[in-house]
This record gives C-alpha cells, sequence and structure tokens, in this order.
C-alpha cells in the first residue's frame, strides 16, 4: 500500500547552537497544538467516510491546517492550509500543488496571482472538531474556565504566564481542546484557539500577536464568513471586549472537497 502523509509544521529543534546544531536536529519538537490538529482533521475525516487513513492507490502527501503552503512540494495536494504572511513570497513562485480548498480568500487571491487553480471552497479545516466531538465530552473531566487564554507559540514570553486561566499551546492537544471546551471565553494570539473555540460556539478574541503576519488571521475571518475582526491589544482588553462576530460559515463545502480519492476506501 502507497503511504499517504498529511504534513505539519513539527519540526525537532536542535539543543546545540549555531551551524552544528541546524545539522543535528537531535532535540525535542514544540508540538504546538494547533499544528498538530490536521493529521487529527484527516484522520476524522476519513473515518467518517469510511477510509483508510495514511494508505491510499498512490504515495501522496496532503497539507492540512496551517500556513504551510510554503512548504509545499510538486503535486502535493492542499485541503484548507493557507498561506504564511510572514515567508518571502519567492517561495512561492513555483508553486505547483493540487488544491481543494485553502484557508480563505487571502490565500486563493496569492496563490491566483501565480497562477495556480484555487476553487472557492474557504475555511478552516480545523472548525471541523465540533463534526467529531461534542463539546461536553471534551470539557469532561476538565474544570470550568470563565476564561482561557492562549498565546501563539511565538509569544509565550509575551503574555504574563502567570495570570489565571493561561494555557500553554504546547500543552497536549486533548488537553488543549478539552481546557477550550470547558471555557466560557477564549483569548489569546493562538490562531487555533480561536478557530477551535468559535467552532463550539465559544465567545473569543484574538490579541494582536507581536510575531506573526496579521494575513493568516486576516484570511481565516474572511474565509469564515466574517468581512472583519477587531483584535485587541492584550489580553485584558480581550476579556473585557468579549467575543468577535461568530462564524457565519457551512461545514459542508470544505467537507466535500476533502480529497477522498488519495485514500483506499476501507
Amino acid at each position: 500500500m502507497a503511504r499517504v502523509s498529511v504534513f505539519h509544521w513539527n519540526p525537532r529543534r536542535s539543543r546545540l547552537p549555531g551551524p552544528i546544531g541546524s545539522r543535528l536536529p537531535v532535540g525535542s519538537r514544540p508540538n504546538n497544538f494547533g499544528d498538530l490538529l490536521g493529521p487529527l482533521i484527516v484522520r476524522l475525516m476519513c473515518e467518517r467516510l469510511g477510509l483508510v487513513f495514511g494508505h491510499g492507490p498512490h504515495r501522496q502527501r496532503m497539507l492540512a491546517i496551517g500556513s504551510v503552503v510554503h512548504f509545499a512540494r510538486a503535486g502535493d495536494v492542499v485541503w484548507g492550509s493557507g498561506v504564511n504572511g510572514k515567508i518571502d513570497s519567492a517561495r512561492y513562485e513555483r508553486v505547483n500543488v493540487d488544491v481543494r480548498a485553502v484557508r480563505g480568500p487571502r490565500t486563493a487571491d496569492f496563490l491566483r496571482k501565480r497562477n495556480v487553480e484555487v476553487p472557492a471552497v474557504y475555511g478552516d479545516p480545523g472548525l471541523l472538531i465540533s463534526e467529531f466531538f461534542a463539546r461536553d465530552d471534551l470539557a469532561a473531566g476538565h474544570q470550568r474556565r470563565a476564561v482561557t487564554i492562549i498565546p501563539n507559540l511565538n509569544d509565550v514570553t509575551s503574555f504574563d504566564l502567570c495570570a489565571p486561566g493561561v494555557v500553554l499551546p504546547t500543552e497536549p492537544l486533548m488537553q488543549c481542546l478539552g481546557k477550550i471546551a470547558a471555557s466560557d471565553l477564549v483569548v489569546g494570539s493562538s490562531l487555533h484557539a480561536i478557530v477551535v473555540a468559535e467552532a463550539f460556539g465559544i465567545p473569543a478574541r484574538l490579541v494582536v500577536s507581536e510575531n506573526e503576519s496579521r494575513f493568516k488571521y486576516e484570511d481565516y475571518y474572511l474565509g469564515s464568513g466574517r468581512a472583519g475582526f477587531t483584535p485587541a491589544d492584550s489580553a485584558e482588553d480581550a476579556i473585557e471586549m468579549g467575543g468577535e462576530v461568530p462564524v457565519n460559515w457551512d461545514a459542508a463545502a470544505v467537507m466535500k472537497a476533502f480529497p477522498r480519492d488519495l485514500f483506499h476506501e476501507a
């Protein structure tokens, strides 16, 4: 059986400094929960559709969830991932991918300008989490939380980690999902903290990131049916502002665009 791999960003980070460390990536992985969502959602979609996760008629690589399109190789299939606004646009000049859906219209426009065919199917597949888990089931075993604050991985040092309700994005995936599900309000610069919260109808407010491009956030909000959004300057301001306008998004189009042809029938 050919192997179908789901690309997601989770590199080993060397403990050694300098050029030697870059050649010997033997350290731990960041395990950022948002980046781990892709394989989970793809596996759940395969189970829903009666497909064999990880195996198909051809060796294939799929990109799902995250700002990872610049990692694409010729022939890769894109389902719901997006462009990273921090990456030099020259990295995309020779993009040759099979796009089934993208995170939002900003990614679509970016790729179309580079002669990539992109269907008008938008949405972060992280929003599908509520298709597979009931909120109460995920929240079981977690104390009810008035507020959960989750920074982007690159913003961790910019947040007060001693503040009540702070959750590190490197906590285990299901633990992060459970704490979000147990919350009345979610704020922070982690895009997928916002995505997961909004999937369950939990009010959420973005905090401006000191290290991330605005591009991916605009892409997500546009792709989930909002013409605009108002991020807060701090977690405290976000709590005071409350949740953003809820998503106005139909999961059916993104689910229909799932590349089931990559996988064997179970």
